[in-house]
């Protein structure tokens, strides 16, 4: 018998979407899939009951741009229990270390149900993590009937996102709702940080946190005109300008990369299917993974040292690991504590320019480090997601199609040329864009903004073919 079969007593309690009975339309799609997102951004600004405000650094501050989390609200926790357990759960199925055949439709059913049941249960013992870690304040302070309550909410909003993203997976949205949580959260902190009202205390004067409405406020209250723009373009403690236009150009090099730089093979048919004569090899073949496993490794890396050197700071093997010291003015807001040494400061982009150009090995090691593991990530994603050119090879021989002017036999090699090509070299662009975004100092990080492109796009995707299929069965009637 199969690991995965021991689901099955427990599969009729697993909460499920039902797929819909008929064919969604195109607008009801879009419908679904605004209130879906609607439900998210509440919940994501939305305290939870019961917890103290901690004045301690946030020690998941790093991993929170990919997994579209907000301390102290209902979406502490984000995505991350769905993206950590899917992740983990397609690595052991691609590495058969779970043997299931997701081509059986019992299998499939069983592997999703599996998946639902661990990522609840991960869920429920992330919240009790937080909770007994006294993140949310001492737990003698809080009580037991609070510290319970705060991981009930935790729980139910983790269901909550589990069955959203389902339902729209299943038919009713478009796209991943995983996917569009993440985008919209790395957008929604790009869209503050260009235009937010607030107000801050620099020691120059009130400004406001708002880099664009900051230009327009220095202009009218300062006499000297040459200084406010300055002031504006480069403050060094707030959203800038330049940091802005940074960003802005980091999405129109994504956008190009992601739309213009692509390789085509034609194909010819054994017998009639319908699909289409070519196949497209993306430059960024293997998407977004790289960069989300990336941050992902850097992000534990950056936990454990910084839980290590809280409980023994001095010593020397720990210091290898990670140092941390309170964030200065410059970079208080990226952090309350940043990396200043060890290895987490290594892997850590440089906070500015000057920065850069100071500790120049900082600098380099980083993008060698960023470059080299995209590039490893890009490679082994393809094996374990069922992209690889084993993989590829063998569902075109399944649909009988073969490489245009190549044999059969010869669609393996073909294929072989291109495929582990795309998936390094795309891995290696999409850090080469990360690493330009840190060092220029773009809102939302180079990470956020690659995520933000990819995930955009592969929407904007998806729509049009819906919209498309929709106008043709409109015209077919």
């Amino acid at each position: 018998m199969k690991v995965i079969h021991l689901i099955r007593p427990i599969i009729s309690v697993v909460p499920e979407v039902e797929k819909p009975s008929h064919k969604v339309p195109f607008r009801e799609k879009i419908l679904w899939t605004t209130c879906a997102l609607l439900i998210y951004m509440v919940a994501s600004n939305l305290p939870m009951y019961g917890i103290q405000r901690a004045q301690t650094s946030d020690p998941f501050y790093w991993m929170r741009v990919i997994l579209a989390s907000n301390r102290g609200t209902l979406m502490e926790l984000g995505v991350s229990p769905l993206v950590t357990t899917g992740m983990v759960m397609q690595l052991l199925a691609g590495a058969k270390i779970i043997d299931v055949n997701l081509d059986t439709k019992e299998d499939r059913v069983l592997f999703m149900a599996a998946q639902k049941v661990v990522g609840l249960l991960v869920t429920v013992a992330m919240a009790a993590a937080y909770v007994l870690s006294g993140m949310y304040g001492d737990l003698s302070a809080i009580g037991s009937g609070n510290a319970m309550l705060i991981i009930a909410q935790l729980f139910f909003s983790g269901l909550v996102l589990l069955m959203l993203d389902e339902m729209l997976q299943k038919g009713y949205g478009v796209g991943s709702g995983i996917s569009l949580f993440i985008a919209s959260h790395i957008s929604e902190t790009i869209v503050w940080q260009a235009v937010s009202p607030t107000t801050v205390n620099t020691g120059r004067g009130t400004e406001f946190e708002g880099a664009c409405l900051a230009f327009f406020h220095l202009i009218v209250v300062r006499s000297n005109k040459f200084q406010a723009i300055r002031e504006a373009l480069f403050r060094q403690n707030l959203p800038n300008l330049t940091n802005l236009m940074a960003t802005l150009l980091i999405f129109a090099l994504c956008i190009y990369m992601q739309g213009v730089w692509r390789f085509h093979l034609l194909l010819s048919f054994l017998v009639f299917i319908p699909l289409s004569s070519r196949y497209y090899i993306l430059l960024f073949y293997t998407s977004n993974m790289p960069i989300i496993l990336q941050t992902a490794l850097v992000s534990n890396i950056y936990f454990i040292s910084q839980m290590l050197y809280n409980q023994a700071p001095t010593s020397p093997f720990i210091k290898l690991i990670g140092e941390w010291a309170v964030a200065s003015p410059e970079n208080a807001a990226i952090a309350h504590t940043v990396p200043v040494g060890g290895l987490a400061y290594y892997i850590s982009p440089p906070a500015t320019l000057s920065v850069m150009f100071h500790d120049p090995f900082h600098a380099l090691f980083y993008l060698l480090f960023t470059l080299t593991a995209c590039a490893i990530f890009g490679r082994t994603w393809t094996d374990v997601s069922g992209t690889s050119v084993r993989d590829v090879s063998r569902q075109m021989r399944e649909n009988g199609v073969i490489i245009k002017g190549h044999r059969d036999t010869a669609t393996a090699r073909v294929l072989g040329r291109y495929i582990p090509i795309a998936a390094a070299l795309g891995g290696i662009c999409i850090g080469v864009l990360t690493v330009f975004a840190d060092y220029l100092g773009a809102i939302g990080s180079g990470t956020g903004i690659l995520l933000t492109v990819t995930i955009i796009y592969d929407h904007y995707e998806a729509f049009m073919r819906e919209n498309t299929s929709e106008f043709k069965a409109i015209m077919t009637q």
